[in-house]
This record gives C-alpha cells, structure tokens and sequence, in this order.
C-alpha cells in the first residue's frame, strides 16, 4: 500500500474509532438520565449502524475523503460539517421511517449531539494533523528559507501565507503582515502577526529576518504600485508583487491565477494601463489576409496580436532576417498548422521585391512598421533614414493601391511632432504620405504614439546592461521627458485603430503625464535591489545629436476629435495634394543623389525642412524647454 492510500486509511480508522467513542457515551450518558428499565439494546445497534453508514456515505459522496488534509483550508473543513450534518439528517429520518425502536430520551437532540460531538473530535484529529506537519515536523532547511513581509492582510496575502506555509518546495518563509486597517493590526492570521503601516514601518522591517517583500493586494494601479515599491524599498528588502504574470484583459484574467512575480518597470509608469477594447478588432481581422512590415518590437507584437484573431494567412515581410525567423519560429512552436504563415524576405525600398509579394498574396490589411528609428544614427546616416522611412512608405502605400488592399496603417512616433532630427522629420514626411491619399480607393491610416518600453534601442535595455556591468548609467540629460507605453498597448492600439480608420486619419493617444528619464534609471536601479549613486551611479553625459528634452502633448484640442476610445483621438490636419506630395519627394530624391554625390549632409536637411515646415534645429527648441507646458507640468509632480 503506497504512502498516500496508508494515510487515508488512517483517518478513516480515526473517524471510525471517533465516532464508536461518540456514539456510546452519548448512549451511556441517556441511559444514565433515564428512570426506564427497559433498554432496548437491538434498538440501539440497528440505530448506530444507520448512523454510521449515512454519516461515512455522505462523506464519500461529499468528497471528504478525498482531500489532501495536510493542506485542507477552511473549505475542507466545511465540507466535511455540511457532510455530517446531512448524513446526520438522513439517519434520523431513516430511524423514524423504519420505526426502530429506541428509548425516546434518546430522539432528536441526542442524535444532533452525536453528530456534533463526531464533528469536533474528527475536525480536532485534522487540525492535530496538519499542526504536526506545520510545526513539529519542520526541517533543518526551513530555518535557511527567505523571510517575507506580507503587505496586505486580506484575502490575496492569507491565500499567499497558505501556500509558503504549507508547501516544502517553497523558498519563503512568511513571518508577518503589514496593513492599514486598524481591525486587523496586532491581531494574527495563520499565526503571522498583523503590523501596522506607517512612519515605523521601515525601522520595524529592518529589525526582523525578512529579506522580501511581497505586495498581495487587489486592485493595484500604477500610481499605488510605484508608491509602494518606493517606500519599501527604503527597507533594503527586494519587493515583489503577487499579482497577474502579465497585463491581460478581462476576458483573460478569467483564465489567469496570481502569481509572484518581480516589480516589472511597466508597473511603474505613472498611469494605468490602457484599456483597449478588443472586441472590434477581433470580428475585423479574422478571415483577412495581412501583411506586416518591419519585425522589430512593434511589428513583431502586432504580429502576436493578429495571430490570436484567425487570419485567413499572416505575411512576414522584413529585410533582416534574424527578426523574421524569430517571430515565425515563435509563431510555429504555440499555432503550429493552425496559423496559416509566410515570411518573405526584402527591403520597402526595393518596389520590384514588394510587387512581387502584393502580386503573389494580394492581402486585405497592412500594418507598416518598417522603418530606421535611431536618433543618432540617423542623423549621422540622413540619406538612409529617407530612403528606408520616406521613398520606403511610399513604395509600400503605391502596392497597396494597386492591389486593391482594404485598409493601410502606418506606425508613426511623437518625435513626428514639430521634430527636431532627421529620424522625426521623416517620420513627419510618411505621414503625410499616407494623409493625401483621401481619394483612393485603400483606406489609409496613421497610429502615433511614443516611446515603447523594451523596445529594440530605448533607454530600457541600456539601462538593464549598463545595472548588470555594475554601472554607471548614462543619461544624456537629467531634465528630459518623454512619454512611455508598452509593447502590448502600442500595437492594440494599433490594430483598433486599422479597424476603425476610415480615409486619412492620424490617431493619436492620450498617454498622460510623461516620465522623466532620471525617475525611470533611479527606479529600475531599485527594481535590482540596489541603492541609486551608491551601489550605481547616474552619470550625465549630454544630449546626443538631434535630441531634444521633451517631446510635445500629442493632444491639441482644438485640432482633435473623439473616437469610441476615451484614449484615443483623431488629429486633423488638412493633408496636402498627392501633386505636391509628389513634389516633396523629388525634392528629397534631388538632395539625396546630390548628397551621396559629394555634397554636404545640410542639403538633405534643408531639402526636409521645405518639405515639413515644423522642422527646428534642437537648439532652438531646448534652449525654451523650461518654459514649455510640458517641462513645467513635470517639475510639478
């Protein structure tokens, strides 16, 4: 018989020895208190082996036999109450109905106290039982396992103290709780005292063998989320949250279980999350063949997403084929067959290569996300950013026409916006490539938005490096902002927005306050369990070419309309003709064959500022950033 099958029949021996002892000094003490000579023994017999089988038969059936009592919780328990009480029940109906005859002293009342009494001394051997595996047989290792503060002392943190508790794998070892509420402070929960959080809670951490922290409350929002770790990491304990894994939607936390996990810096982003809403996008893509240009960060994610909405066929076009085979092979490992996939490799720049893939899979939608995005480097390479990002769009917005496609979304940055380098300037310049294209046939769009957080090149991989190497990190200035979202929100929103265009729209979004690029390297070096300029230092070392301080509102009221999406807005700006258009390119054709003939960098840069007006050299605009909206909202908070 193996260890577990040993153990259920011990119990079972147990409640039958309980219930024996129960049953007989409740007949001895009724037989004591009655003035009757005449004991019906038979009757007592026939009445105990009713009890008894109803009492065990409602317990299998009920499912008590089946838990595992070492780590029951209070449902078990309650299970095995409401068993009783029902086999109890069913036995003394069962007595009445067969017309056993017993005492009548010995009726109602002496049958709820045999029940009752079977119930205490069986729950009282549970207890005892997992009061034994809990205290008295703990191991040498539990005494090396990592002490745990627990904020929150509800229902998330008991739920958590319950499985360290009663887990052996577990590396943790709850030692108390930390909360607000006055009612529970100085009382226990699972033996763990309750503390209360205030101005001693930092000195009161310090002083007891806790290493973590854990955050198990509900509801956390980004704000409530960056407070907390900012004051417990005063502690020099590292803070973890018992939370979700990922942002989902509510649809698929559903399906999700909280789970400890490390303080990502999304959650740190001073607003919430956005809520996206899904379900449009979901009956729009489905059945539809589309095609993905560019397979870096976003592109690569709105991939993800569109493979999730059963695609008729999902086409892969990139230049670097590293990233391509990445996401295919991502892709083939969690669809397999399902997902009816082709990866084509080629340049946007090359028109011969796309019309031969919009030839080949004329598709319904496509997603541009190819593009060069590096500040620096682009403005070091200022040819290659309007050959790839401008006559590239182009290419790709003329296929698109000729072969019928639906729907064209272009994926656009803020640095589009009165831009300041070149990257921004030919940004600006696909854009308004896409909007004055309102007679054609191809609904075309344009998503702006900004910074991507662990995106390929942002400041997020830099600065997880630099922490790694032991420091310092690099910032170029201690006064700049910029707007952050993640990965997830940038390329819903994108797909909301491919369904929701129409001709010509730039959908922007409203994404808050922005974030200063100092807050965001103090916060991830505590993220690491580590102490800003001590352990590592931040180090200025002065804007890179092109850049400037802030990046601007993407919101202007007077210019904006609404949307279903409270987040999400459509700029209008009155698009030029494609005759002009037209013109503007070949102004940008003139001064790149002129530039990669020998002439100076400074005609490219000309030639973009003819074509879009709101282009300024950086100085000009830094040198009034302190008196911008943006930078005084800032230094504000």
């Amino acid at each position: 018989m193996d260890v577990k099958n040993k153990r259920k029949w011990l119990l079972l021996l147990v409640d039958l020895i309980s219930f024996f002892i129960v049953y007989i000094a409740t007949a001895f003490i009724a037989t004591l208190s009655s003035t009757s000579v005449d004991i019906n023994k038979s009757g007592y017999i026939i009445n105990l082996v009713i009890f008894l089988l109803l009492l065990f038969v409602s317990r299998v059936v009920v499912g008590v036999y089946s838990n595992v009592w070492r780590y029951a919780n209070s449902k078990a328990y309650l299970q095995m109450v409401t068993a009783d009480v029902i086999g109890g029940i069913a036995a003394l109906f069962a007595t009445y109905a067969l017309n056993i005859r017993i005492p009548a002293y010995f009726g109602i009342w002496q049958s709820a106290s045999v029940v009752a009494m079977f119930d205490v001394l069986t729950l009282t051997s549970r207890f005892v039982y997992q009061q034994y595996y809990r205290h008295l047989n703990v191991k040498p290792t539990d005494l090396n396992k990592i002490g745990v503060a627990i904020v929150g002392a509800g229902q998330i943190g008991s739920s958590l103290v319950e499985q360290l508790q009663y887990n052996d794998a577990a590396h943790y070892r709850p030692v108390c709780f930390i909360d607000t509420n006055n009612e529970k402070i100085g009382g226990k929960i699972h033996g763990l005292k309750v503390y209360a959080e205030d101005e001693h809670t930092v000195e009161l951490i310090k002083s007891l063998p806790v290493q973590e922290i854990f955050i198990a409350l509900p509801n956390i929002d980004n704000e409530m989320a960056s407070n907390l770790h900012r004051f417990y990491s005063q502690t020099g304990c590292k803070v973890k949250m018992y939370d979700f894994p990922v942002k989902t939607s509510p649809e698929e936390a559903e399906n999700e279980r909280r789970v400890l996990r490390e303080i990502h810096i999304e959650d740190l982003l001073f607003r919430d999350s956005l809520k996206i809403n899904n379900k449009e996008s979901k009956a729009y893509y489905k059945d539809k063949c589309v095609l993905v240009t560019g397979c870096g960060s976003i592109g690569s994610e709105i991939c993800r997403q569109i493979a999730k909405l059963q695609p008729k066929k999902l086409i892969i076009f990139d230049i670097y084929e590293n990233n391509a085979y990445d996401i295919q092979q991502e892709l083939i490992r969690k669809y397999g067959d399902k997902l009816p996939l082709e990866v084509e490799i080629g340049s946007v720049r090359d028109r011969k290569r796309l019309e031969t893939v919009f030839e080949k899979y004329k598709p319904d939608i496509v997603f541009h996300a190819a593009a060069h995005k590096h500040v620096p480097l682009m403005e070091h390479s200022c040819c290659e950013a309007i050959k790839n990002n401008c006559f590239g769009t182009a290419n790709t917005a003329d296929m698109a026409e000729k072969y019928g496609v639906k729907k064209f979304i272009l994926v656009s940055t803020d640095k589009a916006v009165n831009p300041t380098n070149v990257m921004g300037a030919t940004k600006r310049v696909c854009e308004m490539v896409i909007q004055c294209r309102t007679d054609s046939q191809t609904s075309f769009a344009a998503v702006r938005f900004g910074n991507v957080l662990g995106s390929n090149g942002s400041v997020i991989p830099l600065f997880r490096k630099q922490i790694e190497k032991g420091g310092p990190i690099t910032i170029t200035d201690k006064r700049i902002i910029r707007y952050f979202m993640t990965i997830p929100e940038a390329s819903q929103l994108v797909l909301q927005a491919g369904a929701m265009a129409k001709s010509g729209e730039l959908f922007v979004l409203d994404m808050g306050k922005p974030v200063k690029i100092l807050d965001l390297a103090e916060n991830m070096i505590r993220l690491s369990g580590l102490r800003p300029y001590e352990d590592i230092d931040i180090v200025e070392i002065g804007l890179r070419p092109g850049e400037k301080l802030y990046e601007e509102l993407l919101i202007r009221d007077e210019n904006l309309s609404k949307t279903d999406n409270d987040m999400i807005f459509i700029e209008h700006d009155a698009p030029l003709t494609r005759e002009k258009m037209q013109e503007n390119l070949q102004l940008l054709q003139q001064a790149v064959t002129e530039t990669e003939s020998g002439g100076g960098s400074e005609l490219v840069r000309n030639a973009l500022k003819s074509v879009v007006a709101t282009y300024r050299d950086p100085e000009e605009i830094n040198s009034h950033a302190e008196e911008s909206d943006e930078m005084k909202s800032q230094n504000e908070t």
